[in-house]
C-alpha cells in the first residue's frame, strides 16, 4: 500500500516549518497545508464568501479538480507541483485590481529565478515560461469584495506526466525541485509586490515597468484567441498601464488594447 513517502523524490511539505516561516508575517495570516482537495481556488473562494479575513493561504499536496485559465484543468501527480491559493481583500480602488494577475505572475517569475535556479519569463498575462514551454500559471478570481489568486508550478513533474507537450517542469530544465523553499519564496515575493502596490494605492508603477521587462510576449507576432471565438493575428507592441496587451495591425498601423484572451506566440519580430 502506498504512503506519502512512497516516492522519496517527492517528500511532503512540513506544516510546522511553513507556519513558523510566516508566523509574524505582515500579509500571510494563516498558512495551511492540505493533503488533498478538489481545488485550492474553490476552498479559498468558499472561505472568502463566509467572511474569512485576508491573508489565508491554502497549499495542496494533491488536487483532483484544479483549474487553470480559460476553464482549462490543472493536472499534476501528488507532491509534484507547487499548488496554492491566497485570499486578498485589496484596499485600492477595484479599477486597479486587473493589475493583480500581472503582479502575481511577476512574483512567481522572480521566485523561480531566485530559488528555482532557472530564468523564467512571462507570456501575457501571467503564464510562467521557460524556453517557450509553460512551467506554471496563475488564475485570479473576484469573490465579492475579495480576490482569490491561484498559483500552480510544475516542480518535479516528469516528461510522461505532463498533460501537454508544451509544458515543462523545474526538474526537466535542471532547476531546483525543493517545493518548500519555492513556495516560501513565492509567498514572500508576492507579499513584497502586493504590499508595495497596496501602499501606493494601486499604482501601476509598482507593477508594470518590471512586468514589461519580464514579458516575452512584447515584440512577438501573436494569435490572440478572444472570448466568443474570434482569433486575431497582431504584433504585440506593449502592455499599457492598466495591464492590457497592446496589439498593432501592421497593415493599418491601428492599435488595440485587450484585457482578456489566450495568446499564442507566432514569431519574434526583431
Amino acid at each position: 500500500m502506498g504512503t506519502e513517502w512512497s516516492d522519496l523524490s517527492r517528500p511532503p511539505l512540513s506544516p510546522i516549518r511553513m507556519q513558523l516561516a510566516f508566523s509574524e508575517h505582515p500579509l500571510w495570516r494563516d498558512v495551511r497545508i492540505v493533503t488533498s482537495t478538489g481545488s485550492t481556488m474553490a476552498d479559498v473562494a468558499a472561505a472568502a464568501r463566509t467572511g474569512e479575513p485576508a491573508g489565508l493561504v491554502i497549499i495542496a499536496e494533491e488536487q483532483s479538480a484544479g483549474r487553470g485559465r480559460v476553464d482549462r484543468s490543472w493536472e499534476s501527480p501528488p507532491r509534484a507541483s507547487a499548488m496554492l491559493s491566497v485570499l486578498l481583500r485589496p484596499e485600492p480602488d477595484p479599477s486597479t485590481w486587473p493589475l493583480l494577475p500581472l503582479l502575481s505572475g511577476l512574483a512567481v517569475v522572480e521566485a523561480v529565478s531566485a530559488v528555482g535556479q532557472v530564468e523564467a519569463a512571462l507570456k501575457w498575462p501571467n503564464d510562467v515560461m521557460i524556453d517557450g514551454l509553460k512551467l506554471g500559471g496563475i488564475l485570479a478570481e473576484r469573490v465579492d469584495d475579495a480576490v482569490v489568486i491561484g498559483i500552480g508550478i510544475n516542480v518535479s513533474t516528469r516528461q510522461e506526466e505532463l498533460p501537454v507537450e508544451t509544458a515543462t517542469s523545474l526538474a526537466l530544465v535542471g532547476g531546483s525541485t525543493d517545493r518548500e523553499i519555492l513556495i516560501r519564496e513565492v509567498l514572500r515575493a508576492f507579499a513584497r509586490r502586493f504590499l508595495a502596490w497596496r501602499d501606493t494605492d494601486g499604482s501601476a508603477d509598482t507593477v508594470i515597468p518590471a512586468y514589461r521587462e519580464r514579458c516575452e510576449t512584447i515584440g512577438h507576432q501573436v494569435d490572440l484567441h478572444l472570448p466568443g471565438g474570434e482569433v486575431v493575428r497582431r504584433y504585440a507592441s506593449g502592455v499599457d498601464d492598466t495591464g492590457r496587451l497592446v496589439l498593432r495591425d501592421d497593415a493599418t498601423g491601428d492599435e488595440r488594447a485587450v484585457l482578456v484572451g489566450d495568446v499564442k506566440h507566432v514569431r519574434k519580430v526583431s
